[in-house]
């Protein structure tokens, strides 16, 4: 089967050089991964000696889509948007809380509406100038900016007039010049209504006494200075929130509020992340792009922490294929790959290995159930149908998950209380079932009583999504008597039919955390659109969560975080079923490169350590 592949590193040179990294799919492919299965005895997987210069050469997943922060939303974008620009604060590499970037210190007022941020005076652009207040204010404004409908707008919603701006809204005003208050904001601001006429028909529709107050008026367009974003002065930031968000601050180090340059932009317009125009705010500059095979990002020495950044570069490869990320591993031609890059096979072994990463991950699969549609309408149906499913079957071949049963996966958001998981129980689903009509003349569970035909389980197309939906069809079939069926889609389709509640039964969803806290999960289910998916909603919900982003004591918060999540679990508009561990290598040379929860990593913080008795 060829030479081994430590003995071939100059052959995997040459197919690089002469097809990039992306081509050699086509040279080593899935045939070579059965040659390198790994020495189980051996503490490590492949080589381990440091490359000589400062430069970690890092697998970071499919091509991306672009070096835009406020356009790429994926983790693949993000890996190398944490290397390209910095906000006002940054990842901490281990617990992914904010600490201190550009903005070197931060203060909010007493009920987290408002916050205020001090930039370092030091804070300086790639090419030298220095970065101020107003480029915050401008890099808000560009990203809400509906013409540049960036994917990641929503995570600024939380900011005044934020959500309206983006979306087109305009202001209602008397014939005094008085604009209308919303009635139902929690802090003090004006009503806002759609400028489209589809969607103002549906808005006053819902709304009828805001279209007889609106009668009449004038209709001004929500401008990008309306955003609640100000440079009180050239270094000190003011922010103001629609609500209560204690956690407001663990949400920025996201890309979507990372600086970009106005100056650079109007130039280039959308050729400004080329690598002869480009100009960041983070530890690194971008000095080569080559689609589909590498990108290189070498250390800025006008960043402000530059005497800290260790590294002198650090190459980003775009590798899909788990035979090729691991003959290129063991082989030293990279150091570290991204998050699920092991193959499944294979972890039974390198989970021995002192350079395998496994960590919880924020991440959970869960079904969602429509609530709104007979028979899952009754909470006791969807309890049957959770009770009878024993998770522990689902990832006893991926074992990369871990089941779960609860909305928030554990071991993940520090002080938030775990909460009582529901136990496998088929006996108690048949009573449930039983209770909700589906019985005999004697009270008994009748599955032949059951409307299997008024549902399924839909799923956007993907092998992995398949694997699942068959195990959970096999169970339901041998604990409840009942074969659902099972229906894929494509993603597209997918997503819009679950949105407008067009499926029945249940379908297939998953969530990636989008900052550190636990509101993240629970924030999908505030309202019955968008994300939520069920259909179910309740005010009592709503109300808790609101009540928990008013307390200011941690510990009290997370305790009515977590009687929030009881509310959901008990109404069961949902069926978690895993969550993931992290599952990636790394050198053991490679330092301040840890598994957290989202596997990002802050390259100003990486360095190689030569000398393996601090490995």
């Amino acid at each position: 089967m060829g030479k081994p592949m430590n003995q071939n590193k100059r052959q995997i040179l040459n197919w690089v050089n002469k097809y990039g990294l992306f081509g050699i799919f086509l040279i080593l492919g899935a045939s070579v991964l059965s040659c390198t299965i790994p020495n189980e005895s051996a503490p490590y997987f492949g080589k381990t000696a440091p490359p000589s210069d400062d430069v970690v050469r890092y697998v970071s997943g499919p091509e991306p889509e672009s070096l835009d922060p406020q356009i790429g939303t994926g983790q693949v974008e993000q890996r190398i948007y944490v290397a390209l620009y910095e906000g006002l604060v940054e990842y901490d590499p281990q617990t992914l809380e904010p600490v201190p970037a550009i903005a070197e210190r931060w203060e909010t007022n007493g009920d987290s509406t408002e916050y205020t941020f001090y930039l370092r005076k030091n804070a300086r652009w790639s090419n030298g100038e220095p970065i101020t207040a107003k480029d915050f204010v401008y890099t808000m404004r560009r990203g809400l900016d509906p013409e540049l409908a960036s994917r990641g707008a929503s995570q600024a919603f939380y900011i005044k007039n934020a959500k309206a701006f983006n979306e087109s809204a305009a202001f209602v005003q008397d014939a005094n010049g008085v604009f209308l208050s919303d009635a139902e904001a929690v802090v003090p601001a004006r009503l806002t209504i759609p400028q489209d006429e589809k969607q103002k028909a549906a808005f006053f529709k819902a709304n009828p006494q805001v279209e007889q107050s609106a009668a009449g008026k004038t209709f001004v367009p929500v401008r990008a200075e309306d955003v609640g974003v100000e440079a009180v002065d050239d270094y000190t930031v003011k922010i103001y929130l629609t609500q209560p968000v204690p956690f407001f601050v663990k949400i920025l180090p996201y890309n979507f509020f990372r600086f970009v340059p106005e100056k650079t932009i109007a130039e280039f317009s959308e050729k400004w992340t080329q690598p002869a125009n480009i100009v960041t705010s983070g530890a690194f500059t971008l000095k080569r792009w080559s689609p589909y095979n590498e990108i290189v990002v070498e250390k800025n020495p006008n960043y402000w922490d530059a005497a800290n950044v260790r590294l002198q570069q650090v190459k980003f490869f775009p590798v899909e294929d788990q035979a090729t990320v691991m003959n290129l591993y063991k082989a030293g031609e990279i150091d570290a790959t991204y998050n699920r890059s092991v193959p499944r096979s294979w972890l039974f072994m390198m989970r021995n290995k002192l350079d395998h990463q496994d960590e919880f991950e924020a991440s959970i699969e869960y079904y969602i159930i429509n609530t709104t549609k007979p028979p899952m309408n009754d909470v006791r149906v969807r309890r049957a149908f959770n009770l009878a499913l024993d998770k522990n079957l689902i990832t006893a071949t991926r074992r990369t998950s871990k089941p779960l049963s609860t909305l928030i996966p554990n071991n993940v958001f520090k002080g938030y209380p775990a909460t009582a998981a529901t136990e496998f129980n088929p006996e108690q689903a048949k009573k449930l079932l039983a209770e909700a009509g589906y019985k005999d003349a004697q009270g008994n569970y009748d599955a032949g009583k059951f409307p299997i035909d008024e549902i399924a389980v839909t799923f956007n197309t993907s092998d992995g999504n398949k694997f699942v939906a068959e195990i959970i069809q096999s169970q339901w079939k041998k604990n409840l008597g009942l074969t659902v069926p099972l229906k894929n889609m494509e993603t597209k389709t997918f997503f819009s039919v679950t949105a407008k509640l067009e499926y029945k039964g249940f379908a297939r969803f998953g969530y990636v955390a989008d900052y550190i806290d636990p509101y993240t999960f629970l924030s999908l289910f505030i309202t019955d659109g968008g994300d939520n998916g069920t259909g179910w909603h309740d005010e009592k919900y709503v109300k808790l969560l609101d009540i928990a982003n008013r307390t200011l004591n941690a510990e009290r918060r997370n305790q009515l975080l977590a009687e929030a999540e009881r509310i959901l679990l008990d109404a069961q508009p949902i069926i978690p079923l895993t969550t993931s561990s992290t599952n990636w290598l790394k050198k053991p040379y490679v330092k301040g490169m840890y598994p957290n929860a989202l596997t990002l990593h802050p390259w100003k913080y990486v360095y190689l350590e030569r000398d393996s008795a601090k490995w």
